[in-house]
């Protein structure tokens, strides 16, 4: 994928960027894979805001995307198109199978119009191909990797993400997370080979308020420009710093790097080394 830049004919659009879409293939979804998307606003079921600053934006239709991979096993699929969705960073691929059924992955990087792809522990090792973990070798990059076997992919699927294979032995295998993490996954899960492709989606600058709109994105407006009644950052004469040992959310809660990850969560063993490099304890026992 590539960059393109705009003519500066506004303010807002001279630093705008965006994609030349140069790898898609195909602008109008298979229809047979499309379902309608309900806006919810941020709100749940009981209509009570749960999401913040979300509302409005452009109309979306939710592509059906295969993470699980294990119904056609064995079975050839050509990739027919590359396609654009607005649900994902990634761009999505529309395989054929032989038997004619159609279906949506995530594009890896590499992935072309033409190849051939198959799942399943007898699938080669190459770009596309999704298989379990102890069919793929040790060092390999994959992407959109299951934490439960049959539970459908869950880890490495956003633009440019990819996870290593370190290593494999008994019931587990040993990932390098995109963020750092080593992480013991169990070795029935299934993978992809390759790097989630569309990379460049990082360096997109937006340029004016209205493309965040776009995206179901509504204002935010911090805490220290409001009144104390409002927020408790709020208040002071001037710019006032918080007024706080640490920041808070409106309803007076730590926020900003405060860890709500639960001590006693099963998964812990299963973690070896977190993202900030610190070693976990109970992760060496497992």
């Amino acid at each position: 994928m590539g960059i393109k830049k705009y003519t500066a004919y506004t303010p807002s659009r001279r630093n705008m960027t965006g994609s030349d879409f140069a790898e898609i293939t195909k602008s109008v979804p298979e229809r047979s894979l499309v379902i309608s998307k309900k806006k919810t606003a941020g709100r749940n079921s009981q209509g009570k805001i749960t999401v913040r600053h979300r509302g409005g934006g452009s109309r979306r239709k939710l592509r059906i995307i295969d993470f699980k991979r294990n119904s056609k096993d064995g079975i050839p699929a050509k990739v027919v198109a590359i396609e654009y969705d607005p649900n994902r960073t990634a761009n999505i691929a529309l395989i054929c199978y032989a038997d004619g059924v159609k279906s949506y992955i995530v594009a890896p990087q590499g992935l072309e119009v033409g190849q051939t792809v198959m799942s399943g522990a007898q699938a080669e090792a190459r770009t596309g191909n999704c298989m379990p973990l102890s069919s793929i070798p040790v060092g390999a990059q994959i992407n959109c990797v299951e934490l439960y076997p049959g539970k459908g992919a869950q880890l490495a699927r956003s633009a440019g993400n990819t996870a290593q294979l370190m290593a494999k032995e008994g019931k587990y295998a040993t990932l390098r997370l995109p963020s750092g993490e080593m992480r013991l996954v169990p070795i029935e899960c299934r993978a992809t080979i390759g790097v989630v492709g569309n990379g460049d989606h990082n360096l997109i600058n937006l340029g004016k308020a209205g493309r965040t709109r776009h995206m179901g994105i509504r204002p935010h407006v911090r805490g220290s420009v409001m009144n104390p009644n409002d927020h408790p950052h709020g208040g002071g004469e001037g710019k006032a710093p918080v007024g706080r040992p640490g920041p808070c959310t409106p309803w007076g809660k730590p926020a900003m790097g405060l860890k709500t990850r639960k001590h006693n969560k099963h998964s812990n063993k299963l973690i070896i080394r977190r993202r900030n490099g610190k070693a976990a304890g109970a992760a060496a026992n497992a």
